[in-house]
C-alpha cells in the first residue's frame, strides 16, 4: 500500500470488521456481490489508498483470498465491540480507520474527508448522518483498547457504549456523500442498490 496517508502525523492502519453471519442475508455480508465485486472488495478499494496496512477481522477463511492479514474475533458472539477490540489489538498503528463490511458504496474521497477532522483531545473521530452517529465509519485510537476490554468483560456489545467512556469527536457527512454510508442489511437493501453507481 504505497503512498499511504498519515493521520495526526502518524501512520494509519485500516480495519474492516467482517465477523458474523448475517441472519437477514443468510450469508456473510462482506462476500455479497454488487456490480460484480464483493462488498469487502469495494471497501478495500476505498480504504487501501489511505492506509499503511489493512486488517480484516472475521473468522471466515474465505476472506483470506483477498491477500490481507485476517484475524479471528478473540471474543465470540460479542458483537462489533469485540471485533474492534481484536482489530486494535493486532494493529501496530495508534490511529486506525475502522469500517464495517456492509457499506459497499463508500469511497476514498469520502473517507478522506474524515481524515481532515481535528484529532486533538479525541479517541474516536466518527461521521454522523443528520446527527445519527456512525461508529463503523470512524477513526479509533489505540487508547480505546483497554476500555473495549473492560466493556466486553462486563457483557457489553455496543460500540456506542464505548463513546460514553472515551473522548469522541463527530463530523457530519457532506450532503453529496450521504448515499455512500448506507448500510446494506437486508435482501431488499441489496436489490435497491443493484443499479447504483460503480463505486
Amino acid at each position: 500500500m504505497k503512498n499511504s496517508l498519515t493521520y495526526n502525523q502518524q501512520p494509519l492502519n485500516g480495519i474492516i470488521l467482517a465477523g458474523g453471519r448475517s441472519s437477514r442475508m443468510g450469508s456473510d455480508k462482506g462476500l455479497l456481490l454488487h456490480n460484480g465485486k464483493s462488498f469487502i472488495e469495494k471497501i478495500i478499494q476505498a480504504v487501501e489508498p489511505l492506509v499503511s496496512h489493512l486488517i480484516i477481522v472475521g473468522d471466515n477463511p474465505d476472506y483470506d483470498r483477498f491477500g490481507y492479514k485476517r484475524i479471528g474475533d478473540e471474543f465470540k458472539e460479542t458483537g462489533p465491540l469485540a471485533g474492534l477490540y481484536s482489530g486494535l489489538k493486532h494493529s501496530d498503528s495508534l490511529w486506525n480507520l475502522v469500517l464495517s463490511c456492509d457499506v459497499p458504496l463508500i469511497s476514498t474521497e469520502l473517507l478522506s474527508k474524515l481524515l481532515q477532522a481535528d484529532a486533538r483531545d479525541s479517541d474516536i473521530i466518527q461521521f454522523t448522518n443528520k446527527g445519527d452517529r456512525l461508529p463503523l465509519v470512524a477513526l479509533y485510537h489505540k487508547r480505546c483498547l483497554p476500555v473495549c476490554l473492560e466493556l466486553i468483560r462486563s457483557g457489553e456489545k455496543r460500540l456506542l457504549e464505548l463513546q460514553e467512556h472515551v473522548k469522541t469527536r463527530s463530523t457530519e457527512v457532506p450532503d453529496q456523500f450521504r448515499s455512500q454510508i448506507r448500510n446494506i442489511n437486508t435482501v431488499n437493501d441489496l436489490k435497491s442498490i443493484q443499479h447504483a453507481g460503480k463505486y
